[in-house]
């Protein structure tokens, strides 16, 4: 993997990936002055059935429209979790490596993030709950929703992640007022007593 340039203190954008051959998720960040904004985020779903090396050339394809139109300066990307069922975790790796080599082919710099790592990252707990991951993005990006595709809200979270590992930031050291937009608590316990409504 390339080596980090510490986007997150020059500015710039990120573009966060969740690998998937069924649904990809993709969130978009601009490093500003002040912490980082919400450019864009989405999901984008490919057939479910049907030739997989196709799958694959459509992984690459839309990845390089995003890079084509939004020019960012850094990928993050969610590395492979290890689980029962090899074949998932194959095509997971593969789907994995087109759109890293979507990035490189651009020369744009990437960096893997560990599902556990990306979790503690944006709550301060590795075995965060999505929502509880959800609902902590809202709080650090300053927005009132994020897309309805969990996939979404995963890239944006790997995005969020590699920003704060660039600055060697964090939701605690930016609640003890270590810089950043967010606005809370140091740590999601404390997050959901200041903001019962945001936690379902």
């Amino acid at each position: 993997m390339a080596t980090e340039r510490n986007l997150s203190r020059r500015g710039g954008i990120i573009l966060g990936i969740d690998p998937g051959t069924t649904v990809m998720g993709y969130g978009l960040l601009v490093v500003e002055a002040a912490g980082v904004r919400l450019l864009e985020a989405g999901a984008i779903r490919f057939p479910v059935k049907g030739d997989h090396a196709l799958k694959l050339h459509a992984i690459f394809r839309e990845t390089a429209r995003i890079i084509a139109q939004h020019r960012p300066d850094e990928l993050a990307i969610e590395a492979q979790f290890f689980g029962k069922n090899v074949q998932s975790m194959l095509k997971l790796g593969r789907a994995q490596g087109v759109a890293i080599a979507a990035a490189l082919q651009r020369d744009i710099p990437v960096v893997e993030y560990a599902p556990k790592r990306v979790k503690q990252s944006i709550t301060g707990n590795g075995n965060a709950s999505k929502e509880q991951v959800a609902a902590m993005l809202l709080n650090i990006l300053c927005i009132a929703e994020l897309p309805a595709s969990t996939d979404a809200t995963d890239a944006v979270a790997v995005a969020v992640c590699h920003h704060f590992a660039n600055t060697g930031r964090s939701v605690r050291s930016m609640a003890a007022g270590g810089g950043g937009k967010a606005r809370g608590s140091s740590d999601w316990g404390a997050f959901v007593r200041n903001n019962p409504e945001r936690v379902k």
